[in-house]
C-alpha cells in the first residue's frame, strides 16, 4: 500500500471520503510547526474538542490555546464550518419545501 507524505496526494488518488477526520483538517491547516505536521496539529485540535461537531461553535479564541495555530489557520477552519453550515441551510430549506 502507498504511504502518502501529505494527505492531500491521499485524497487526490482515492477520494475524500478515504482520509479520517485528522487528515481532512490537516490539508486545511496546510502545515504544521517546528517540530509537529500539520496533521499532528490537527489531531491535537480533535483531541482538544472531540470532534468536528465539538469544534464548530467554539470561539477562534479557543483554537489559538494550540500551538501551531494562529490567524490565517483559525481563518481556514472557521470559513470551512461557515461553508459547511451553509450547506446544511440549504438542504434543510429544500428538504422544507419538498415536504
Amino acid at each position: 500500500m502507498k504511504t502518502w507524505t501529505h494527505p492531500g496526494g491521499k485524497l487526490r488518488e482515492l477520494g475524500a471520503e478515504s482520509l479520517t477526520d485528522a487528515e481532512l483538517l490537516a490539508i486545511l491547516l496546510s502545515t504544521g510547526t517546528k517540530g509537529k505536521t500539520a496533521e499532528d496539529v490537527a489531531k491535537e485540535i480533535l483531541n482538544k474538542f472531540g470532534s468536528f461537531k465539538g469544534m464548530a461553535n467554539q470561539p477562534l479564541e479557543k483554537f489559538l490555546e494550540i500551538k501551531g495555530l494562529g490567524d490565517v489557520k483559525i481563518i481556514r477552519i472557521a470559513a470551512a464550518f461557515e461553508i459547511a453550515r451553509r450547506i446544511v441551510k440549504e438542504v434543510l430549506k429544500e428538504k422544507d419545501e419538498s415536504d
